[in-house]
């Protein structure tokens, strides 16, 4: 038994055919049943959200206005602080941490009427693309358990995916929403930098992260971002843009309305289904009267270098806070021990490989004598890379292509770091370049005589979320069997 969608709850607890607490307590069931398979949880707040769930109920009952998102439980990924629960990136180095205060897009959930179910497992810091980095264990696939479900929100795509919740939030510095979206079948939408306050993200890429949805449906996706979007005084990146509602006119496709395909896109070294699949979403396009354009991206393959010089190097920074000192993980002393040598103990201990990794690199990348080698160059090339959108969107209203170029893969295949990183290959120039993107569910194929799920991507100018919303719109109406619930298989 699945749940409606975020809309339907809306709806039905608004006009009383529903109540709050009833949906809630339906969802925990499932969490309950499914979640020690697929791991998506690390914590669930239960008697927190039947209260919260009561209090809604009780609102309606009065007459009084629940909110636009009135009683739709959503899960909130692990690195966004809560006051609920901890706040632990999914890192032995934050493991007892717990926020005095409430993220910006919690807050603005909580006021909206949303309940909020619990916190989901994401790779340690966010620095990774298939959730196995998890200090409390790999996150599945719900599509295929022995598969992973993308990353870094991997938790927040497999509890959507699975039903566990009607929506989530997950933080996107280089596809860490579209990718895991793509991977479990369901619609993750990265709002242009700036749009989302990032007040209470645990900081990866300051110049890279962003809050953003993931839903089951374009309408679920544009219903949250109309409840986070907007100014905050408190983050100086957020912008001050006229408030606009995405969810109004969703049906209202642009016109004419012309699609970019960049060959670049359509590469050898894709999976061949991918490939079939945006084939099979361009014919979607041409029937509904879009144009096809080609552009050139020829940057495409130079993202990724690109990116893991400016993301490490803004991770070094950023993390260098966490020293066991103020809190965090502090290593047990030794006797003859200087403060270096207990920094040192406490960060190897608390940080995981992959973390380490990514700020020695950026350490290296920062230092005297190849910062102009490295870091410098890198933000040239980003200049570049926002150039060339900019010349593509003169032509189009949106560009398509793959979210991945594979579909989900085994858990342990991409044992080699470089290898994982070209996963994000399409994904990582969204975020160099500041515009909004949004994955869908394409397609599916069949690997090992189970479904798995291919995603397609759009992405649009910067703060151009609603003609992008729109145009995936227009995909969901024509093929809205691809936007289903995932058939969690049998570990």
């Amino acid at each position: 038994m699945h749940s409606p969608d975020a809309t339907s709850i809306r709806d039905a607890v608004r006009n009383r055919s529903a109540s709050a607490e009833t949906v809630v307590a339906a969802h925990l069931r499932r969490i309950d049943c499914l979640n020690p398979r697929l791991n998506a949880f690390h914590e669930v707040f239960r008697e927190q959200a039947l209260d919260r769930a009561r209090s809604i109920d009780a609102a309606v009952e009065r007459g009084a206005d629940p909110g636009p998102l009135a009683g739709v439980p959503i899960a909130i990924k692990d690195n966004i602080a809560t006051t609920l629960g901890h706040t632990t990136c999914s890192s032995r180095m934050l493991e007892h941490y717990r926020s005095p205060f409430d993220a910006t897009v919690v807050e603005r959930l909580v006021a909206a009427g949303a309940v909020i179910l619990g916190k989901t497992n994401l790779d340690e810091f966010a620095m990774g693309s298939s959730t196995e980095h998890c200090a409390w264990g790999p996150v599945r696939n719900p599509w295929d358990p022995s598969r992973v479900p993308g990353g870094s929100s991997g938790g927040s795509a497999a509890a959507v995916a699975s039903d566990l919740c009607a929506v989530a939030l997950g933080s996107d510095t280089g596809g860490s929403i579209r990718q895991p979206a793509s991977l479990c079948g369901c619609v993750g939408l990265k709002p242009t930098y700036g749009r989302v306050s990032r007040y209470g993200l645990v900081a990866f890429g300051s110049s890279l992260d962003q809050i953003g949805p993931f839903a089951r449906s374009v309408r679920d996706a544009a219903l949250v971002l109309d409840a986070i979007a907007g100014l905050d005084p408190r983050d100086s990146t957020s912008a001050d843009r006229l408030r606009e509602s995405f969810e109004r006119g969703l049906d209202e496709a642009p016109a004419p309305l012309r699609i970019g395909v960049p060959r670049e896109y359509l590469s050898d070294a894709n999976d061949p289904e991918v490939n079939r699949v945006i084939e099979e979403a361009l014919d979607v396009y041409r029937e509904a009267g879009a144009t096809i354009v080609s552009v050139d991206l020829p940057l495409t393959d130079v993202g990724i270098s690109t990116y893991y010089v400016i993301a490490p190097a803004e991770a070094s920074s950023n993390l260098a806070r966490f020293d066991g000192i103020r809190y965090g993980h502090r290593a047990a002393p030794k006797a003859g021990d200087e403060l270096v040598d207990l920094y040192a103990r406490s960060r190897a201990e608390g940080f995981g490989p992959e973390v380490q990794r990514r700020i020695m690199l950026g350490t290296y990348v920062l230092s005297s004598g190849y910062y102009d080698a490295y870091y410098d160059r890198a933000l040239r090339v980003r200049r570049l890379i926002k150039q060339e959108f900019d010349r593509a969107f003169e032509r189009c209203d949106a560009i398509l292509g793959p979210t991945s170029p594979v579909p989900a893969f085994r858990a342990g295949e991409h044992s080699d770091p470089l290898s994982m990183y070209l996963c994000d290959v399409y994904t990582v120039n969204t975020n160099i370049a500041g515009i909004c993107g949004i994955s869908l569910p394409g397609g599916f194929t069949q690997r090992d005589g189970r479904d798995l799920p291919i995603g397609i991507q759009l992405q649009a100018p910067a703060f151009a979320e609603h003609v992008l919303l729109r145009i995936a719109r227009v995909f969901e109406r024509v093929r809205a069997d691809h936007f289903r619930v995932a058939p969690v298989g049998a570990a």
